[in-house]
Order: C-alpha cells, then structure tokens, then sequence
C-alpha cells in the first residue's frame, strides 16, 4: 500500500526533515498560485475571509481586528468532512493536531494546538464549557457535525477571559440556529465500514421569534479499535463501531427593542465499543447535554448586557469491559454555569466587564473521590480598541477556587499597522490550569499531592492581508511552571512549547486556497530529571497542510492534504511512532437548487498510521451522501 503525492509507502511510515522540504515546495505553490490570481477576486470574497467573530475577545469583531490568530470554520466546510470526527476536522487547521484511541467520531480524542496539552484548549459549546471535569480535557468524541453551524479557533493564552484551561487556545462550537423564513434540511449517507446517517432539520424565523430544530442518527461497524502493538491483554480483532442519536432545538425571542431572550439544547447519545482484552466486546454509553438561556440586550446605547444561566453534562456508562481492573458503571461530569456580561463603547475602545460562577460535580461508580464538588468564582475586565495605525487588547481576570484559592491572570497585546497590508503584532499572557479530578483523586491512579500549572506565554507576529487573501507568520514561547505529567501518579515538571506557524489564506469568487507550515519544539524542561529535554509525548514538531476548493455550474471539488512528523508515546521517547500524510478528496453536483449530491473520499492513498501507539486510524475510506435544502 503506498499514498500519492509520491509519500512512502505505507508501512514506511518516517516522516523526516528532508519530507517537510519538499513539502515546504508544495506550500509554496500554493502561495503563488493564487496570488497570481488576486485580481480576479472579488470584494464579496474579502468579506467571507473576514467575518465577524466573538470568541477572541467575548464582544464582537471581524477576524482581521484581532490580535490573536482566529479561524472560522462554515457549514459548508464541515459537510465535506463526511467521515471525519470534529477533532479530524479541526485538525486541518494551522496549528492543530489530534490524537484518536481508535477511529472515528465514539473514539477518546484530544486536540492540540501548538504543542500544548489536550487540557489546554477550552471547548465552549454556544458559549457554554464542556469537557470531562473528571478528566479535566474537552470531550469531543460525541459531538455531532450535523448538529454545528460554524466553528471559531483563537491560538494563544486565553485564561484572562476565560479562566481555566484556557491555555493554548478556545475552540468554540456554534449549534444551527433560526433564518428568516421557514427552511427545510435533511441528508442521508451510506460508506465505508457500513456506515448509515440521517438527518432532518428545520429553521425558521418570523417577526420576533426565529428557532431551529434537527435530530440525527448514525451508525457504523468501525474498524478494530487497536493492533497487536497495543499492550499485551488488550488487544481484541473484533470491529468496534459507533451509534449515535443526536438533536439541537433552539428559540429565540426579540421581546422589546434591542433585547431577545434564547434558549438553547444540544444532546447526544452514542454507544461505543472498543477494546481492553480479547474476551468481551466492550462498551461504553456516552451521554453529552449542553442547556442555556440567556437574555440580552442593550440598557443604553452604548451598554449591551446579557445574563445566561446554562448546565453542562458530560457521562460515559460502561455497560461491558473486558478488564478486571475496569469498573462497570457510570463516570459524570455535571457542570452548571452563571454569567453576566457587559460591553460598553468607550473612548479607548470596547470595554469589557464579566461576573461568572463555575461549579463542578462530579461522580464515579464504587467509592467516591476524596473530594466530588467545587466552585470557581471569577471576575474579568477587558479592553480592545484601534485608532489609526494602533490595535490594542488587555484583559485581567482574577478567580477564587474552592480547592486551590486565588488566581490572577492578564493579557496585553499591541498591533501597530506598519502599511496598509503590514502588521506587526506583540503579545503576552499567563495562565493557571487546575488539576482534574482524576488526576487528583483517582484509585491507583490520581496523586492528591498535585499542584496546579501556572504559564508565561509570548507572541510575535507580522501579517500581510490583500485583497481576499492574507499570510501571517507567528512565534510563540509558552512557559509552563508545574506542567502535570500524563499517565498514572501524575507528577509537577516544567514545560517548554515555543515554536514558528506559518499560514496563507485566499478566497476567489470561486474558489479558495489555505496553506500552513508549523513548527513546535515541545519538551520536558525540568534540569536534573531523567526526561529533561526529551520531547513531550503524542505530539509531531513539524506539519504541513494545503487545502484548495474550486467551483464550476453545479459542481464544486476540493482537496485536503495534512502531514505530521514523527512523535513519540511516551515521556522516555522510547516509543516512535511514525510521520504520516493523508489526502482527503470530495466533490459536490447540485442538479437542482435543492439538492445535492456528494462524494468524500478519505486518505485516499491508504495510509497506514497510528496517533497513539497501538490504536487504529483508518484506511481508504469512501461515503456518499444526499442533502436536501428548501424552503
């Protein structure tokens, strides 16, 4: 078996320096392609590449006024992925890995941006958190993409807003929501591994009332779970699928001038198997619950407030193990969650002002963590502005902790406008990341001894934007003191990820472009112990990726290629695991304005590889879908 774009062959699975050469070439190309083509781009096209974003500074903006790097991801990006888990779409981005214990959406995953930690990167769904608080990362493995309008990406430290966790970077998730209008959607596909879905929605919008309902149901008989190099006694040959019942509804109601009050849901129930020995087939049922209302509105006009009260739940039940070590039963995180935010237009720019409270509840078959409940309390202030060639954003965030007291955490960052189309830019932030309750309290397993981390992290950039298109080169050095260590009796290190991305984006009247170069050095910087300097576990230095969409009459087709270096599993770097590049291709044909048929075909050169040593990605793969739109 052997990939295209000449790549070794499968079993070959080496990624080395000298690859990234000659893929820094292929990069290349794709920067002058477009730019060739700059003038055919239209103006509606600067537009689309810089929409209005909320997640970098909690109030509105477009994308080129933020200082950090921020990418939006559209519906129509995310029904290409057909196939692809949330954490395989992200991971087309700059900056962005994954790693999958098995394949496809039921599968435990985490992302990683820039080199840093899973429990780095805050997951807000709807501008609620999610995650696992027994685990302490996002849980993205039952989040449904039939389920998602759009998806926001901020790089950088972000703990000043948001508090914990926020350490690489917010990933936000935007559930679909009410249009003008009645509109009608559905779609239904067959593939690879006996793969089913289907899907039916509806948005509306009429005076001042708009909604969205939809629900959705997949299904598929999966690939085994894991290899022979899996430890021993885990290993099991049998096919481990995913099935999932999901829905989100929605309404909103404009109920005087300037104010509307919404409420929202998002559920998932999806029932996994995998492997953990070769004498039963194991599962594990997987619950995900996000619950909000909110009213907002504007008290004056330059004043906007909203209060939102919202509950996040996060189970996983498992009904059948093959090991003796593992606990049948149920493992929950219940989360609720109560904000006030302000924004009000200043002379010095947008101002901020943020009151929430955070709880955490969770709860484990058996005997009961030493401590199951706690409470953050936290108070912000922000500030973001621009006057003449000058961008300014700061923020400072203080929190009370029920388990580890007071914590203060700020960011500042400066742009200044050195032409037109030039920017440079100059950041700085710290970071505080509690431990999770696993990792504290867990039987055999936690160490209660544990501190939490603190980061400084720094950032330079220098950007060029053009008409529908813009490059931006970016250094980064995050500092992180008491760096918790993965894997059983986690212990306090300290951690180095400093690193160069590099990006290009481009949108025509037809078509689009986005090429990225990435280069992390994640390491253990503890002098003295035995891992210093060693490379931080399940995670590549070096990956390219390029993406190209075109459109022509009732058809449109596109390309994805993503390559990662080598990595190693464990702390000691004793355990490789091989550099692997995949290709993704699809195409779409809309005979008529309602319908439309499409093909995705997935690592297309049958590409052998691993994230985690021992776990299954897949291999070819092929889906074909119908989708419905009208009115």
């Amino acid at each position: 078996m052997s990939s295209c774009l000449g790549w070794p062959p499968a079993r070959a699975s080496r990624f080395r320096r000298h690859d990234l050469v000659s893929l820094a070439s292929l990069a290349s190309l794709a920067l002058a392609l477009p730019a060739a083509a700059q003038a055919a781009a239209d103006g509606d096209a600067a537009t689309r590449l810089n929409p209005v974003v909320v997640t970098a500074t909690r109030s509105f903006q477009r994308v080129d006024q933020s200082l950090a790097e921020t990418t939006v991801i559209e519906r129509a990006q995310i029904e290409q992925a057909t196939g692809r888990s949330l954490p395989e779409l992200l991971s087309q981005q700059a900056g962005v890995q994954f790693t999958a214990n098995g394949s496809g959406p039921g599968k435990a995953s985490a992302l990683l941006l820039r080199g840093l930690e899973s429990r780095h990167t805050l997951l807000l769904i709807d501008g609620v958190r999610y995650g696992s608080a027994t685990q302490g990362t996002p849980s993205w493995e039952n989040i449904p993409l039939e389920s998602i309008e759009r998806i926001e990406i901020v790089r950088g430290p972000m703990s000043s807003l948001y508090g914990s966790d926020a350490v690489g970077g917010v990933v936000q998730v935007f559930t679909r929501r009410g249009t003008p209008g009645v509109q009608f959607d559905g779609s239904a596909t067959a593939g690879s591994h006996r793969t089913g879905k289907a899907s039916a929605g509806l948005r509306f919008g009429e005076g001042d009332v708009d909604g969205a309902v939809s629900a959705a149901h997949s299904e598929s008989r999966g690939i085994s779970s894991t290899n022979t190099t899996l430890s021993p006694g885990n290993y099991n040959a049998d096919d481990d699928g995913f099935r999932q019942n999901s829905g989100n509804a929605r309404l909103g109601w404009r109920f005087a001038p300037g104010w509307r009050a919404d409420a929202g849901l998002l559920s998932a129930d999806g029932v996994n198997h995998y492997d953990d020995g070769p004498t039963a087939d194991s599962r594990l049922a997987l619950h995900s619950e996000v619950l909000s209302l909110q009213v907002a509105g504007e008290v004056l006009p330059s004043w906007r407030s909203s209060l939102r009260w919202s509950r996040a739940t996060d189970e996983s039940d498992t009904q059948v193990t093959a090991s003796a070590s593992a606990t049948p039963g149920k493992i929950a995180s219940v989360q609720p969650q109560l904000s006030w935010e302000n924004t009000l237009a200043t002379p010095l720019g947008t101002a901020l002002l943020l009151a929430e409270r955070l709880q955490q509840k969770v709860s484990r078959p058996g005997t009961p963590f030493a401590v199951s409940e706690r409470a953050v309390n936290g108070a912000a202030l922000g500030l973001n502005g621009q006057h003449s060639a000058h961008t300014w954003q700061l923020s400072l965030r203080h929190d009370r902790n029920s388990q580890f007291g007071r914590q203060t955490t700020g960011s500042l960052g400066y742009g200044f406008d050195l032409t037109p189309a030039w920017r440079a830019a100059a950041s700085y932030g710290t970071s505080f990341v509690q431990p999770s309750f696993n990792q504290l309290y867990f039987p055999g397993f936690g160490n209660p001894a544990l501190l939490p981390e603190e980061g400084k992290h720094a950032e330079l950039s220098l950007r060029w934007a053009g008409a529908a298109q813009q490059v931006r080169l970016a250094y980064f050095d995050n500092r992180i003191r008491g760096f918790i260590t993965p894997g059983p009796n986690p212990g306090n290190v300290d951690a180095r990820i400093d690193g160069v991305s590099l990006s290009y984006e481009a949108q025509g009247e037809h078509w689009n472009v986005a090429a990225s170069l990435d280069h992390t050095d994640p390491r253990n910087d503890s002098a003295g112990t035995a891992n210093f300097g060693k490379q931080l576990q399940r995670r590549s230095k070096d990956s390219v990726k390029l993406a190209a969409d075109t459109a022509w009459g009732a058809w449109r087709a596109g390309a994805a290629f993503k390559a990662f270096s080598d990595r190693y599993d464990n702390a000691a770097n004793t355990l490789h695991l091989g550099g692997f590049g995949v290709v993704d291709l699809h195409a779409d044909w809309s005979p008529a304005r309602e319908w439309t048929l499409g093909l995705a075909l997935n690592n297309v050169g049958d590409k052998t590889y691993e994230t985690v040593r021992g776990f299954n990605q897949p291999g070819r793969e092929a889906y074909l879908t119908l989708r419905y739109r009208g009115m």
